[in-house]
Parts: structure tokens; sequence; C-alpha cells
């Protein structure tokens, strides 16, 4: 769909230059997806591995972020193993659910209520973050924690446009529930893609 270079404004890698491959392709289809446009797969072009590549050579910084859409509705093998020739680290944003493809350095499992995660994603992810919409996302957030790894990463982070609303919620939470943290979608702060 697209690829830009810019700052992961999200989760655990937070302030890092990265170089965006956003993959066309959702059948997840969450009401409050901020990149609608995504879904269609037919509605974008297809680029070699190779273009893709090279697009991320322009830039200094080496991560790489496959996301989405659903950026494992395709098999991820050929293009992470292209970047990671090329010197990059491999991060990926996912709902989990479709079975893991591809070698990645960062697994960022971002579960949806729309549709059930694969089981492969579980022992995979490095990441758990929880988008926080309604009351009810915490407990479907903490339903995962325990088939995760135990140095899984979890993040609790508020949906942009509830942020007003859920934040105060989130940040109490986390008070009581330490293990978690809180995310912020800091691109957005910082007006940049």
């Amino acid at each position: 769909m697209e690829s830009f270079y810019t700052l992961q404004g999200e989760g655990a890698h937070t302030g890092k230059a990265a170089y965006f491959i956003r993959l066309g392709g959702c059948d997840v289809g969450c009401h409050w997806c901020d990149v609608k446009e995504s879904w269609d797969v037919t509605a974008h072009p297809s680029y070699s591995i190779d273009d893709l590549v090279e697009g991320a050579l322009q830039y200094p910084g080496r991560m790489a972020v496959i996301t989405g859409g659903e950026p494992l509705m395709h098999d991820l093998s050929g293009l992470t193993a292209a970047l990671k020739k090329a010197g990059f680290n491999t991060n990926i944003e996912t709902s989990g659910v479709y079975p893991v493809s591809g070698s990645w350095d960062w697994i960022c499992f971002s579960p949806k209520k729309f549709k059930e995660p694969h089981p492969d994603i579980f022992r995979k992810a490095d990441e758990l973050k929880a988008i926080i919409y309604h009351k009810s996302d915490f407990a479907f957030a903490e339903s995962f924690v325990a088939s995760l790894r135990s140095d899984c990463k979890l993040f609790l982070q508020p949906e942009w446009s509830r942020s007003n609303e859920m934040l105060p919620l989130i940040v109490e939470y986390v008070k009581q529930h330490p293990q978690w943290q809180v995310s912020l979608q800091t691109h957005k702060f910082m007006d940049i893609p």
C-alpha cells in the first residue's frame, strides 16, 4: 500500500527511526481502524521485493516495520530474508490471525476481538499491544497473558478517538497492574506518518 521512513510511534520501539512497509489486505475488520483503505488487497499496486528493499536502503535507519492491513495474509519469508540480507532488523505488527511467516527480530501482537488469533502467535510474540476502546478491553487484553512467553512486553494503548476517555482508565489500570505499560500513538502527537 505504501512505504515511508519515520519514527516508530507505538510500543516497545517508540521513538526509533524505522522504515515502514504497509501491505494491503485485511479481513479482520476493526470498526475503529485508522487505515481502512488498506483492507482491499486488490486496490494497491504490487512491488517487487527488490524495489521494497531498495526503497528502505535510501535511509540511514536499519529497522524495517512490516504492517498493514494484516501483513500475515502474505507469505513474508522472501521479504524478510531480503531485508535481513541488506542489514535490517525486521519488526512486524500483526493481529496474529494467520500463522507467522518470515524471519523476525520483533513481533508485535495486537489482537482484535473481531477475529481469533492463530495459536502460532503466542510463543512468538515479543510484545502484546492491546488497543483499549471500551472498558471490556482490559479483560480481553488480560485473557492472552497466560499464553504468552514470560518475557513478552505488555502494552495498553488507547484507541485514538477515545484517548481522552480511555487514557485515565489505562493509567489507573497500569498503576494497579504494573506488569503492563502504557503505549501512546506518539507519531500523532508529533504530526508525522
